[in-house]
């Protein structure tokens, strides 16, 4: 994944609010979000991941303020689960509690990444001409069946860490070759939506630190009039420069171009794999979502509009110490990073009938079961999400 040259959470509930999980928020507001491609493929296996008591992961990051899911696809995969009826079941899940979603075209059938961009089988030995064919219905074909199913993208990327080129040899170091299947990628994402609305485009490089190739890039997509409404960058702090670097690139693309950026893949060890700018420890992962999170958001021009961490959930299926959970699936102190932006909202309506040992209460879209409290101490509740909740009247 290097880039190869080519507010405290809310307190003093009123009378007449309850603390629910949080709303889907548009993209105007600041995306928290989570590559977890290889979710479902280990909750499905009987992994059970837990925030002090085991829960669907979904819920337990719903729980602590993300509100993005990014989902990759393979063409068609051979070994790897992220296959389309595979991402679509992902999709809806996350659809259902409320993310928003991302999907992530990798035009491969496993990874793609600067190191390589491999055609699919399907499309191997086609002519420059029969691939810029083959994007295109088969973008719109993926995008038409999420659209049926209930879970349309709200943001698509067009090809993943394309820095180098996509589909190679088709796309490789060829950018007139690399326009032109982008913009049969947009095109399909178009027509695929039908009269839904039209997602975002995202063009996403594996740059965060480098604005030399960054300027390379995205120059020329401007230039070849390729549509695209937000840039995607990688930044493992590892691997593409200091965050001072990131800081730079992020003030050098908000002065550029009239883009959203968002990091959308990133990841810090909590434990040692090599030398790092913050403390190899569950303390120095907090640090650095803190400090990544603030320079996102201080990014010229109201740029910054969000970051997303790569497979959270991953650390035993990928061997690698980069995620949110512990290796007993325990989650790790960084996960409460974004508490602050669980929501509160005014009770719609509300609800309640005694049962043997409490009152079941349904608030608007939302319910819980309410045990009742001493004289004078308001009720609590547990909501959708686990989590005990304050601020409810005595029945």
């Amino acid at each position: 994944m290097e880039c190869i040259s080519g507010t405290a959470l809310r307190a003093g509930l009123a009378f007449a609010l309850g603390l629910t999980a949080p709303a889907a928020r548009a993209f105007d507001d600041f995306a928290i979000g989570a590559d977890l491609s290889f979710l479902k493929q280990q909750e499905d296996a009987g992994k059970q991941f837990r925030d002090g008591v085991a829960k669907p992961a979904l819920v337990i990051f719903k729980s602590h303020g993300y509100d993005w899911i990014r989902l990759r696809l393979f063409h068609t995969p051979a070994v790897l689960p992220n296959s389309l009826a595979y991402t679509l079941a992902s999709a809806k899940q996350a659809k259902a509690l409320g993310y928003k979603f991302l999907l992530d075209f990798h035009y491969a059938d496993t990874w793609a990444d600067p190191g390589a961009q491999p055609a699919p089988e399907a499309w191997s030995g086609l002519s420059h001409a029969q691939t810029v064919d083959s994007v295109y219905p088969y973008t719109r074909d993926v995008i038409a069946r999420f659209r049926a199913e209930g879970a349309l993208p709200d943001m698509v990327q067009i090809g993943n860490e394309i820095n180098n080129g996509m589909i190679w040899p088709d796309g490789k170091d060829n950018w007139n070759n690399q326009a032109d299947l982008l913009k049969a990628g947009a095109r399909g994402v178009d027509s695929g939506r039908g009269d839904g609305p039209m997602p975002r485009i995202m063009l996403h490089i594996a740059c965060g630190g480098d604005t030399a190739v960054t300027k390379w890039f995205f120059d020329n997509a401007v230039k070849s009039a390729v549509p695209f409404d937000v840039i995607g960058q990688s930044y493992y702090p590892l691997w593409q420069g200091t965050t001072a670097d990131l800081e730079r690139n992020l003030a050098f693309m908000a002065g550029r171009y009239p883009k959203d950026i968002i990091v959308v893949e990133t990841a810090f060890a909590p434990y040692p794999s090599g030398g790092s700018p913050f403390p190899l420890t569950d303390a120095g992962q907090v640090q650095y979502l803190q400090e990544l999170d603030k320079i996102v958001r201080a990014t010229p021009n109201g740029r910054g509009r969000g970051l997303m961490w790569w497979e959270p959930t991953g650390d035993a299926y990928l061997g690698t110490p980069r995620g949110l959970f512990d290796k007993q699936l325990n989650a790790r102190p960084a996960l409460s990073v974004f508490d602050t932006r669980v929501a509160i909202r005014p009770i719609r309506s509300r609800s309640r009938t005694l049962t043997g040992s409490g009152w079941f209460w349904v608030e608007g879209d939302f319910p819980g079961f309410g045990l009742p409290a001493p004289g004078g101490v308001p009720d609590s509740r547990i909501n959708m999400l686990g989590r005990r909740v304050f601020g409810f009247p005595a029945p």
